[in-house]
């Protein structure tokens, strides 16, 4: 090692930054945050329930003796995005890292969403891409200052293989589950964004993505085994599986990649 490489584990080292992890009171949101605090940083959980959040962070704060702290915020609402960087700064100080980890994913029972083509609302539509694609430019647009004071800024926004590849339909052929346009658009739409950001905030902010695959969350027959057998590492992914791959594009190990999509989907996208 030449004298003054840092080692693995300084490059790693998320001491004295703090993150803010959108979505961070559910299921992927709770494992980054856990991930980030792990490495040192102290933890801005943003969900839209102030008591998930809340009770979130204070899981983080007993398990990893780091700052934690809940903020509630509706992604809906482009006021309440802006408004969200200063807020955390009240009580940070700073902000080294965002982490776009919210997303909407509406229910097979919302009007509009999981239907055929023909029936996939407008309205539906507008409210994935305000979540998924218009609060993430938002909330970096007003983090922008912070992030680039930070020395380390670092933003990771949470794709999807579906921002990458067209859905497989044989999947779904006799479930209740379906695949929107909206929520694919929306991840593309990032995946865009992310170059986009990637050129124009560089060198002071890296801005990079990762696209996970289905995640197993009690996943019903038959659509699992199809799902399963359509992927290489034979198995749909856990939350824990994201851990790595957000901690070393929010640290210091992915200090010169930017622009970058690390797809999380155990070769589903590698056909």
């Amino acid at each position: 090692m030449t004298v003054g490489e840092r080692t693995l584990r300084e490059l790693m080292s998320l001491q004295g930054r703090v993150a803010i992890v959108t979505g961070g009171a559910g299921h992927i949101g709770t494992a980054v945050a856990h991930a980030l605090a792990e490495l040192g940083a102290s933890i801005a959980v943003v969900d839209i329930d102030r008591d998930r959040a809340s009770a979130a962070a204070e899981k983080i704060i007993e398990r990893w003796s780091v700052g934690a702290a809940a903020f509630d915020c509706d992604l809906e609402q482009g006021a309440a995005v802006g408004a969200l960087p200063g807020r955390v700064c009240e009580r940070f100080s700073r902000i080294d890292v965002i982490v776009n980890c919210a997303a909407f994913v509406g229910t097979s029972g919302l009007d509009g969403w999981t239907v055929p083509f023909a029936q996939q609302s407008g309205a539906t539509w507008r409210r994935a891409l305000e979540v998924n694609l218009t609060a993430p430019f938002l909330l970096v647009q007003a983090a922008a200052d912070d992030l680039r004071a930070s020395g380390h800024g670092s933003v990771v926004n949470v794709s999807s293989i579906y921002g990458l590849v067209g859905p497989d339909w044989r999947l779904y052929d006799g479930t209740a589950m379906g695949n929107p346009a909206a929520y694919a658009a929306s991840k593309g739409g990032l995946m865009q964004m992310t170059r986009w950001l990637a050129t124009t905030l560089a060198p002071h902010i890296r801005v990079n993505a990762v696209a996970p695959g289905g995640v197993y969350r009690n996943t019903a027959e038959p659509f699992l085994s199809r799902y399963v057998a359509r992927t290489p590492l034979a198995r749909m992914a856990r939350e824990e599986d994201m851990k790595g791959a957000i901690a070393y594009l929010a640290s210091d190990l992915s200090a010169y990649v930017t622009g970058q999509c690390l797809a999380v989907d155990g070769g589903w996208t590698a056909w």
